[in-house]
């Protein structure tokens, strides 16, 4: 068996809607950021710049990462994961950003272990689950192995804290469990004997509290937690059917905090309107409907976990941080991958469409 290999057929539809989604987040990270880098860094390129840089690593890995047989990446499962466990507990020794523990710096490098971690664990999942396809069904022997480092991965991005990416990366986890055949039961269960632990975490950060309300009634308290949804509204409301013009936001004038990052979507709804919105919505379902059509003629259980993982590990964050801008959602620090400015969840996420673009190349070998 050989690690790196050629003239693979790769699937046409997922790589073009990855390479759409990157191209135009490279338009809009500028077009949102621009304004915002004269004001601080007196250079308006400076996100752009650096965007590009993350960018260029990301697909330089993904067109490496596509040729490599993602077989071999069974035999990394548990170093990778433990590996990662490592890292995120190394994040305590660096002094906290915005009062959190989420980034390790290198010099001028800085990235979240959390985003190595929720690849780490998609990867391990995938090997445990078809290796353990047998026991699945057991408590002991196919739920309570996989809880346990499950529970480890999303207590420490719990404890840094980091609310959100801690429940998205359980999200993943579980639906990763269910797929495979693991009892509902035993889902529901730990669902129900983690809420409390997880509604301690809610209120014991008052902003986190504040969100939910602010979600239930952001014009109560339009000054304040719920002010973000709003001046997202206000983005939407303006972009209408056509919207106002690339470029032309007049919420990203330091009225949308975030709006290059979190709140991005809301920015090409102003610029681009209806129709930009429905474009990014298409090509996101473009990607996660050829994701699932690769896990599902994928040759092997193994390959068909993974690039479940991989999709859902991509299509969700997407799926929460549009919701989360449109009010559909409470709050949450969730980029939108692809499109929004970032550093190391987006060479992640390549990284991802590179191991899921190689698995497509054998969606018809068995």
């Amino acid at each position: 068996m050989k690690w790196f290999e050629r003239d693979l057929n790769f699937d046409l539809w997922l790589l073009g809607a990855i390479l759409i989604l990157s191209l135009f987040g490279l338009i809009m990270v500028y077009s949102t950021s621009s304004i915002l880098a004269q004001e601080y860094y007196q250079d308006p390129y400076f996100f752009l710049k650096k965007h590009l840089i993350w960018l260029g690593m990301g697909l330089s890995l993904m067109f490496l990462v596509m040729h490599l047989d993602h077989n071999h990446l069974r035999y990394f499962a548990f170093p990778l994961v433990v590996l990662a466990i490592l890292l995120l507990a190394v994040v305590f020794v660096f002094p906290p950003i915005r009062g959190a523990h989420r980034w390790i710096h290198l010099g001028p490098i800085q990235f979240q272990p959390s985003e190595i971690a929720k690849l780490a664990l998609v990867i391990y999942l995938a090997h445990s689950l078809a290796k353990r396809d047998e026991n699945l069904k057991s408590f002991k022997k196919g739920f309570i192995p996989f809880l346990l480092i499950i529970g480890l991965v999303v207590g420490l991005v719990l404890i840094e804290p980091d609310f959100g990416g801690a429940l998205s990366i359980a999200l993943l986890a579980l639906l990763m469990l269910y797929i495979a055949g693991v009892r509902l039961s035993y889902l529901i269960g730990a669902g129900l004997l983690s809420a409390p632990l997880l509604y301690f975490f809610l209120i014991h950060e008052d902003y986190r509290w504040q969100r939910i309300i602010a979600f239930l009634d952001p014009w109560q308290y339009a000054q304040s937690a719920g002010f973000q949804l709003i001046q997202s509204f206000f983005a939407f409301g303006s972009g209408g059917i056509f919207g106002v013009g690339l470029g032309m936001s007049h919420q990203k004038l330091f009225y949308l905090p975030d709006a290059h990052t979190d709140f991005i979507f809301s920015v090409i709804g102003e610029e681009l309107g209806w129709i930009g919105v429905m474009v990014v919505i298409i090509i996101f379902g473009i990607f996660i409907t050829r994701g699932l059509w690769v896990a599902i003629l994928s040759p092997n259980k193994y390959s068909c976990y993974l690039a479940m993982g991989l999709t859902a590990m991509i299509g969700l964050p997407a799926v929460i941080n549009m919701a989360v801008v449109t009010g559909l959602l409470p709050t949450k620090g969730l980029v939108l991958p692809f499109l929004s400015y970032g550093g190391s969840s987006l060479v992640i996420n390549f990284v991802c469409c590179g191991i899921l673009l190689n698995i497509s190349a054998k969606r018809y070998q068995r």
